[in-house]
């Protein structure tokens, strides 16, 4: 009896927890050099809604574990306001991991990062920001009045902190432009 209970629930879990992979045929990509991100919007780890910041320059995206775990040794080890400093904000997608594990063992875990991580908890949602990257590498998107200007995809912590840390003219101006032309677009509504 004991043996047919464990067998069900283990049936149970794998249909449970299997894959409900989208057909990604139709679905058009939105992180591509020139497409804008307007109304880009996630919860973080805590639930609170967050919307792109004025001077958002770098948007880090991590599509699987083995990225995500690189991003937060790596913003473990930096003050709380890292992010926020340099301007870029760190997106894990988290829908890829089944809805059990998730919500016993994931989303809790990540309550205990200091860091603010926004998080994508639907693979509907997730989808169109997956097609065309390749998911097991850290994804970084540069973007200017919310206009994605470039993307690159890197391994190491040692490379994110390069790119984060960029001080090169347009690191520089870039989140001033944004945050000038949000003001006036904000003006001329």
């Amino acid at each position: 009896m004991k043996n047919i209970l464990f067998a069900l629930l283990a049936a149970f879990l794998l249909i449970g927890c299997g894959s409900n992979a989208t057909d990604n045929q139709n679905i058009e990509p939105k992180l591509v050099v020139g497409k804008t991100l307007n109304n880009l919007t996630f919860d973080d780890q805590f639930g609170k809604s967050h919307t792109l910041s004025p001077n958002t320059y770098k948007l880090v995206f991590a599509f699987a574990k083995a990225p995500a775990h690189i991003c937060n040794d790596f913003f473990d080890t930096k003050p709380d306001d890292y992010l926020a400093k340099h301007n870029a904000e760190f997106i894990a997608d988290v829908s890829a991991a089944p809805s059990l594990i998730r919500s016993m063992f994931v989303l809790p875990g990540l309550k205990e990062l200091k860091h603010t991580v926004l998080v994508i908890n639907d693979r509907a949602v997730a989808a169109p920001y997956r097609k065309g990257m390749d998911t097991e590498k850290i994804v970084v998107v540069s973007i200017i009045n919310k206009k994605i200007t470039d993307i690159k995809t890197i391994s190491t912590a040692e490379e994110l902190q390069k790119t984060l840390e960029d001080d090169s003219p347009i690191s520089i101006l870039a989140p001033m432009i944004n945050e000038a032309l949000d003001t006036a677009n904000n003006m001329m509504k």
